[in-house]
Formats: C-alpha cells, structure tokens, sequence
C-alpha cells in the first residue's frame, strides 16, 4: 500500500516542522517597564459576560507607565455596556464608546469595529499611540503580558507582533477542533526563515492579541485595507509585508490564554465564517483536504487494517508527535495535548467537515456571526 508510506513521509515532514518551530518560535517573557504611550483597543458585541474579566486583567497590568484603554460596544443586543462600566469602575485610564449601528456595506463587523477605535486612539484626549495593541474581549491576560508584548515588538523592530496566545478548550469539540489553529501553520511553516522574509503568502497572524506600531499600522491605511475580510488579522499582516514591513508571531501562551467559543454551535459558525477563505478557492480547499486525509488519516488506518502495519504506525506517531510539538509552542511548554493528539484524524476529519460546511454556507448566503449576516460578496464558482 504505497499510498500509506506516501502519507507517512508528509506526516513526518509536517513533524519536523512542528519541532523546529518547538524549538525556534520565541515565547513571551516578562520584561521592562515600557515608558512609551500604549494605546489598547478592544471591539466588544455581545461580551457581557467575558469583557469584564478582560478589564480586570487590563486594570491589573504592570509594566506599563502611560496605559490607555479604548473599548466599543459594537451594537450589542445584550448588556455588554453596562457590564464593562460596572467593570471599568471610574479608571480613568479607560474610555468606553458604543456604536449603535450595523457596520456599512463593505466592512466587516470587527474591521469596522477596530477601524473606529483606531480613529479614536488619534483624536480622544490622552497619550498619542505610540504603540497599537488588539485584543479581542475573550482574551485573558497575566499581569506582565502587556509590558512583554510591547518590550518584544520593539526589540523585534517589527511593524506588527501577533502573540499567539493558548487556546483554551474544554468541552470534546473545543478539544478536538481549536489546538488546530496552531498546529495548522506549526506543521507547515518553518517560523524563523519566514520571519526573515517579507512574502505575504508567508505570514502568520492571530487578531487576539495584535501589537502594532502606530505609525506602520497608519501607513498600511489600518483595518479600512482590509474593510471587507472576514480574515482580517491575516490581511492585515499581508498588507503589512506588502509594504515592506515586517510582521512576527511569538508564543503567548505563559502570559495570555483565550477560549474563543463555549458551546459546539458557536464553535461550528465561528469556523463555518471564515475557512472558505483558507485555501483560496474550493479547488485549493479540495487540494488541501486531499492532502491532509494522505497525511494524517491513511496511516492509521494502514496501521490497523492495512499490509503497510509499520508504515502507518510511524505515520501515526509523527502526526501525534507534530500535534504535541504545536500545542507546546503556543502553551510556552505544556505538553497535556497527548490525551487530544491521539485523536488527530478525528480533528483533521472533523476540520474537513467544517471547510465542506463553510463553502456551502459561503454558496447559500447564510454566513453569519454574533447575529449579523455577513456580507461576502458573489457565490463561488
């Protein structure tokens, strides 16, 4: 059974890269005190429950001498404004704005969420931004994390940092589907060259946690570059190497975490309103889906019912050894994935189904997120 010993060979490849990257992808670390204006911005719909935990880590933050803190409430349908003003509690350190509108045609909910916020961080009254920080309102944040992203972006020299923070998963379906978002690009992308290099097909990108250099996010023209991106972050950072600037991703997971979905549901839109976008096309999600059923689905199944016994069991490990590799590097050093890795076909599959569903939805028109419809344009061909 050749084809299982062809799959084995990419599941290695893909292990190999996951251990380089292991051992080559910095991690944050608490550092100086930053004396620099650090403008944080925060786009919130429906965050009653999780953007108060948010401002109190924010209020908690060390490290940070001139600290300002710009939240909007995107139109919520719940009590998302009254619980940050509850949280806020009079620090003057942060302001709170609600837009009560839908966003305009052609803008996505959070780039034109980020996008009003960055227009605020230049005219409300405070310290300019020096420096941009994004955080979505699910993130959370050990005291020092802030200090440690900026220290990091600046000895970097880079135009725009993303630290990637742990993915949080506790439910079955959080634990199969969301360690994928690092292991996706882990296995992959050998980091410490594409950092070197300025190709935009090369970067890397989490909108949870985003550190800008004002002036570079300023003249890449901000989130209206990417108005209409349901993958913003990951434009953005595009648009940013496009310019001739430099972009970096660096493991979070020792001071920032973030469960991004509660409820198998909310899992399967967030997930369904994006991978359309992943691979370019149907034709590239087809490639992409082939080439992950060979890699990492054939070989334990060779290992079980196949003539190629040896072949797939090595395939097998290479896929668990890669997925515990990629779980290291975004936890800062954790290696309680081994119980979830030894289901990696299971999350490969399952991510499949995910793309299968989101290009259908993409074909239907019925996208959506956090009760709005997402506007993307003409059907795929």
């Amino acid at each position: 059974m050749r084809v299982a010993r062809l799959g084995t060979v990419l599941a290695v490849a893909g292990a190999t890269v996951a251990v380089f990257n292991r051992c080559t992808v910095g991690q944050l670390r608490s550092g100086r005190t930053r004396s620099e204006p650090v403008t944080v911005c925060v786009p919130a719909r429906n965050e009653a429950q999780r953007l108060p935990e948010l401002i109190g880590d924010l209020r908690a933050q060390t490290g940070v001498a001139a600290l300002r803190v710009l939240i909007l409430d995107d139109n919520s349908t719940d009590d998302t404004y009254a619980a940050a003003v509850a949280a806020i509690d009079g620090d003057t350190r942060f302001a709170l704005h609600r837009s009560e509108a839908d966003p305009a045609p052609g803008w996505t909910g959070k780039a034109a969420a980020c996008s009003t916020l960055a227009d605020l961080a230049e005219t409300s009254p405070g310290p300019d931004a020096g420096t941009i920080v994004f955080l979505d309102a699910d993130v959370r944040l050990e005291p020092g994390a802030l200090a440690a992203a900026v220290d990091e972006s600046k000895r970097s020299g880079v135009a725009l940092l993303t630290a990637w923070p742990r993915q949080d998963a506790l439910t079955p379906t959080e634990r199969l589907i969301q360690p994928l978002l690092c292991w996706s690009w882990a296995s992959t992308l050998p980091i410490a060259p594409s950092q070197r290099s300025l190709r935009p097909s090369m970067a890397v990108a989490c909108g949870q946690f985003l550190v800008f250099d004002a002036a570079s996010y300023r003249a890449v023209g901000g989130h209206s570059a990417v108005a209409a991106s349901v993958t913003e972050d990951l434009d953005l950072a595009r648009a940013v190497r496009r310019a001739g600037m430099r972009t970096s991703v660096v493991g979070a997971g020792s001071l920032a975490r973030c469960r991004m979905y509660r409820t198998s549901d909310d899992l399967e839109q967030g997930y369904e309103r994006w991978l359309w976008t992943a691979y370019g096309s149907v034709a590239g999600s087809a490639a992409v889906g082939a080439y992950a059923v060979l890699a990492y689905v054939i070989p334990p199944l060779a290992a079980v019912f196949g003539s190629e016994r040896r072949w797939g069991l090595i395939g097998y490990t290479a896929a668990v050894a890669g997925r515990v590799a990629a779980r290291s590097t975004e936890s800062g050093g954790s290696t309680t994935a081994m119980p979830d890795a030894l289901l990696h076909p299971v999350s490969v599959l399952l991510y499949l189904r995910l793309t299968w569903r989101s290009h259908r939805s993409r074909r239907r028109g019925t996208l959506a997120w956090k009760g709005r419809a997402l506007d993307v344009g003409d059907s795929e061909t």
